[in-house]
């Protein structure tokens, strides 16, 4: 079954390929509709900071009833995948960790991360109406304005442990191209010493109806040679490189599948210049609920999507001509 028409609606309008004018303009009105709180009234317009007259939603104000989410409609699991997958990666304990939370939107990965143990969390976002509900969440340490692809990020070369992308690369969203300036503020990864031990993340569980390995304990005991399973838990087993990380997520609909295709091929040409060293790729079956039937994944109602981890490597690669 597919989400509510409206949810489908607002959807569609962000992925529609609009002029960036446009399609800003277009997150800023879906800010106050993409998560809400329960017991809430829906917040008015953005920018306003107000909800609606009281009369208009009596009974969205009852504490006992949750106020409807699209994100929540549609099931999106990225930021938690994503989130996952990143904290497994690390090294190292990650409460000093900066991370750069790329097309922050309304503070999804945030919430996840934190739980995470990260606490030195940067967002940037080209949508005002988004970054003002992100800074209501008092999650971030930093929240910027920035349109990806069109300037460059608000940060010095080698800033951040881990940049995270999560939803923002798509067909209509951030371009291919923007991920040099991605590496650029990320720090190169770096040699530490690691004796044996138990990592104290809790495993994360596979989603429903989807095939086993897509949770992230899977997902990095099979792609990651530097960590095992163990009845304690995921155990390092040799030297690691602390930070460098890179963490994105596409996905995998019809609709996608152009830009997806072109994804992949930058970042493959990147590690074989020697920018950074891929960590994982995981296809996830029930990434979303799919908004049109011909989007679903053999019928199931549920669009794929996928997480990358990459490391960027100590030496940057020489620039060509």
């Amino acid at each position: 079954m597919l989400p509510p028409a409206g949810v489908r609606e607002r959807v569609r309008a962000v992925h529609g390929g609009a002029a960036l004018p446009e399609l800003l303009r277009r997150y800023d009105g879906w800010a106050g509709r993409y998560e809400q709180v329960r017991g809430r009234d829906p917040p008015g317009p953005p920018g306003t900071g107000t909800p609606p007259p009281a009369a208009s939603c009596p009974a969205a104000r009852r504490a006992d009833r949750p106020v409807p989410q699209d994100v929540a409609a549609l099931e999106y699991r990225a930021p938690h995948l994503a989130a996952a997958s990143l904290a497994f990666a690390f090294p190292a304990p990650p409460a000093g960790a900066r991370v750069l939370d790329v097309g922050c939107g309304t503070g999804l990965v945030a919430r996840e991360l934190q739980r995470r143990g990260f606490g030195c969390l940067h967002g940037v976002d080209g949508s005002a109406g988004m970054l003002e509900r992100a800074r209501g969440t008092g999650l971030y340490r930093q929240l910027q304005r920035c349109v990806l692809g069109r300037e460059p990020l608000p940060g010095p070369a080698e800033h951040y442990d881990a940049v995270t992308v999560v939803g923002a690369l798509g067909e209509g969203q951030v371009p291919c191209s923007a991920l040099p300036e991605l590496l650029r503020v990320t720090k190169p990864g770096r040699d530490v010493a690691s004796s044996p031990r138990a990592r104290g993340h809790a495993p994360v569980s596979r989603p429903a109806g989807s095939k086993p390995g897509v949770g992230a304990v899977a997902l990095l005991t099979r792609c990651h040679p530097r960590v095992t399973w163990c009845s304690g838990g995921l155990v390092t087993l040799s030297p690691v490189r602390a930070g460098g990380f890179l963490c994105l997520t596409t996905r995998s609909n019809p609709s996608n599948l152009r830009y997806k295709a072109e994804l992949e091929a930058a970042l493959q040409r990147l590690e074989q210049q020697g920018a950074w060293q891929k960590v994982l790729a995981q296809e996830v079956e029930r990434w979303e609920r799919a908004t049109e039937e011909e989007e679903s994944v053999q019928g199931t109602g549920y669009i794929s999507g996928v997480v990358y981890i990459y490391r960027k490597c100590p030496v940057p690669p020489l620039e060509e001509g």
